[in-house]
């Protein structure tokens, strides 16, 4: 596995927790809605972190999104699944109502220029800044994040795969022994309505899903302080999320050469004064591209804003904020997910014993999270 740090990469070697075969996955995986022949890709796409499209990182999705695919030698004849834990990251969503405020603030200076100020544009720049004057806002503040009708899409069929991988952990009789824990934020609920949906239709193949609250065996279940662990750290949140310098390497690249060459870049794209720009909306502007491109499968004028030095910058800013606010930065970051990783290994050393002890155990157990913090 690699883990992504801001100075440099680590390599995190796995090791199997006992000889039996206890799968435990980390899946962000998502599908497309488009045809291979219809998709809209962007060179932009390896550098937009966690806003990525799951299929520009596996393109074998675009193939078949419903087919299980895996190295062959992860499960050997010799092997039998007994217990499967998986810690998913909510399906595609809308930006937030943040970022969407952000977005409209771009887009009204771009519609604040009178039409005489474009004549000392050069002409690619001047087409590319009518183009994204031209270019729909498309998004309200009330979808705040919310799942998209794509991000339903990726739940139901990673909820397909799966079942197809394990079909012996996924029969029908081991159905209500899933248990599918989420927050509450609405994207992780929704997520994890969408994936039992996805069961439902390997059970019943051809007929339309009823409501959650139908369903044999129930709505997922809430627990912020197991998947909001972040939350209700005190520690944490005293000396990160409510400490005003925890991220002052963040606010200092922000204003440092590389991201400002990036600013006045754009500020002479859109024909704007340096002034009226920042850091914060210049990364708005550059996640606008993969957005579209998620939720949409279209490819914005935004895209074309940025070439790929400016998108290794902005990456590195995400990566930065990330490190110190919920990565390796600070040691409390990783300390507080200690609850979570707890209760996961606590699944497994119960699927060891009672295995040793020739019990027959098969439990699911999916954890949706909003964030991941690694130890």
């Amino acid at each position: 596995m690699m883990l992504r740090d801001p100075r440099r990469l680590l390599r995190v070697s796995v090791a199997p927790a006992a000889a039996l075969a206890v799968a435990v996955l980390s899946s962000l995986s998502r599908c497309s809605l488009l045809e291979p022949e219809d998709c809209v890709i962007s060179a932009l796409s390896p550098y937009f972190g966690t806003k990525t499209r799951y299929e520009d990182v596996n393109p074998g999705l675009l193939l078949d999104p419903e087919a299980p695919r895996r190295d062959p030698e992860l499960l050997e004849e010799t092997c039998t699944p007994v217990q499967l834990v998986a810690l998913i990251r909510h399906g595609t969503r809308y930006p937030t109502a943040k970022q969407i405020r952000k977005l409209r603030q771009l887009h009204g200076l771009l519609q604040a220029r009178e039409p005489g100020d474009d004549k000392t544009c050069a002409a690619g720049s001047h087409d590319l800044r009518a183009a994204l004057a031209a270019w729909p806002l498309g998004y309200a503040e009330w979808m705040d994040g919310q799942l998209v009708e794509k991000g339903w899409q990726d739940m139901r069929q990673l909820a397909l795969r799966l079942a197809s991988l394990f079909p012996a952990l996924f029969s029908f009789e081991n159905y209500c022994r899933l248990q599918l824990i989420t927050s509450s934020k609405h994207r992780c609920v929704d997520s994890g309505a969408a994936f039992l949906q996805g069961l439902w239709q390997h059970y019943h193949p051809g007929l339309p899903p009823p409501d959650i609250a139908d369903m044999e065996c129930g709505t997922p279940r809430i627990n912020d302080k197991l998947m909001r662990f972040f939350d209700h750290c005190e520690k944490l949140l005293t000396e990160v999320e409510r400490n005003a310098t925890a991220l002052y390497h963040v606010e200092a690249f922000k204003t440092g050469p590389e991201m400002q060459n990036i600013v006045k870049k754009v500020a002479a794209t859109l024909q704007v004064p340096v002034s009226n720009l920042s850091a914060d909306l210049i990364q708005v502007a550059f996640f606008t591209c993969s957005f579209d491109l998620a939720i949409k499968g279209v490819k914005s004028p935004w895209c074309d804003v940025f070439d790929i030095d400016d998108a290794k910058v902005l990456e590195y800013l995400n990566d930065l904020k990330q490190y110190w606010k919920r990565g390796y930065g600070y040691t409390i970051n990783s300390r507080s997910s200690c609850t979570l990783f707890q209760d996961i290994f606590q699944h497994l050393d119960k699927a060891v014993e009672q295995k040793q002890r020739s019990e027959f155990l098969i439990c699911i157990i999916f954890l949706l999270s909003e964030e991941l913090l690694l130890t």
